[in-house]
């Protein structure tokens, strides 16, 4: 057998890669476009929680998307009381593999990729689900899919006025102060949730709840807005989905089950089923079924997080490292 050597993309090569937010989309999006024409396998996800007095639990995604050739599992933990221990909430890694003999081809650390992959699902969703004349954006959450939450709308809308509210005074200045200095505008931390998203032309709720609470008022939500949840436990009042002339999600096979998830009260209640789901973002990537149709629309988009997605931006981080002589190469057998 000849050597088998697996490149390997730590926490530090990824940051000296240095994407921008024009690349990261990008990637990303191709991905979704390889769903929505139907060339991507995608298993629904499965969960390990360890203990539940630990917080947290460990999410596995597996995919396969035919036009990057390559098959993908990333693990990550989420934890919502990593920083009392000064560390993030997610953890992950990212395994790369030929799907046609299963030889593995990289690893990645995946920590910051699923924070840049999860704002730039967010991004991309608005492109095609929010009014174009967009200005106001209200963010509840500060957690790293946050930052990138922000960072990847403003590219693509240059807001006028940007808000964010998270639970802990501390977390929601700093978030504030270091979303200002990287984007070059005042964006103002509030102390609560009204104040944040009320009026608002695009809505995202990243929040970190312990537990399903209805903290997002749907009489907050404006006529013509976009609304994208996707906590891990639900914030949103059951009655959000019936003000919506649309719904949309990154899969309904990962949507319609599993024990965690933003609108996981409105498929038990059946609020959002087959019948009442517009469309899949791939579809609505590839050209396959219509975004926003009119100003007047009020649009929901939730996603729970792809492999695909993953595996996109990770070939992406590769390909650049590969051109950039980052990285290293391990030898594997």
């Amino acid at each position: 057998m000849k050597p088998i050597y697996i490149d390997y993309l730590n926490a530090l090569d990824i940051e000296a890669l240095a994407m921008t937010d024009a690349e990261i989309i990008g990637a990303v999006e191709a991905g979704l476009v390889a769903q929505g024409n139907g060339r991507t396998v995608i298993e629904p996800r499965v969960h390990l929680e360890p203990d539940p007095s630990f917080h947290g639990h460990f999410n596995v995604l597996r995919g396969y998307v035919a036009p990057l050739d390559a098959a993908g599992v990333k693990i990550v933990g989420d934890y919502v009381d990593n920083y009392m221990h000064g560390l993030p909430s997610e953890f992950g890694i990212l395994n790369l593999f030929d799907p046609r003999t299963g030889t593995p081809r990289a690893i990645l650390d995946a920590t910051v990729i699923t924070d840049m992959r999860t704002g730039a699902v967010t991004a991309i969703g608005a492109r095609h689900l929010a009014k174009r004349s967009s200005k106001v954006l209200g963010h509840i959450g500060a957690r790293g899919t946050a930052y990138w939450n922000v960072r990847l709308l403003d590219h693509l809308f240059d807001f006028d006025e940007i808000r964010v509210h998270s639970r802990r005074p501390e977390s929601r200045d700093g978030f504030a102060a270091k979303l200002s200095a990287d984007l070059g505008k005042k964006v103002i931390a509030v102390a609560d949730w009204k104040s944040c998203v009320d009026g608002a032309d695009i809505v995202v709720e990243a929040s970190r709840l312990n537990e399903p609470q209805p903290l997002l008022k749907t009489e907050w939500i404006k006529p013509g807005a976009l609304v994208v949840p996707y906590g891990t436990m639900s914030a949103v009042e059951l009655s959000l989905t019936d003000i919506m002339s649309k719904i949309v999600v990154d899969d309904w096979g990962q949507c319609k089950g599993g024990k965690f998830g933003s609108l996981r009260a409105h498929v038990e209640t059946g609020r959002l089923s087959e019948t009442t789901l517009h469309a899949e973002l791939g579809q609505i990537a590839a050209g396959r079924k219509a975004g926003r149709e009119s100003d007047d629309e009020t649009i929901l988009f939730w996603h729970r997080g792809l492999s695909l997605s993953d595996i996109a931006l990770g070939k992406a981080m590769l390909a650049k490292a590969g051109e950039t002589g980052i990285g290293q190469r391990l030898r594997f057998a």
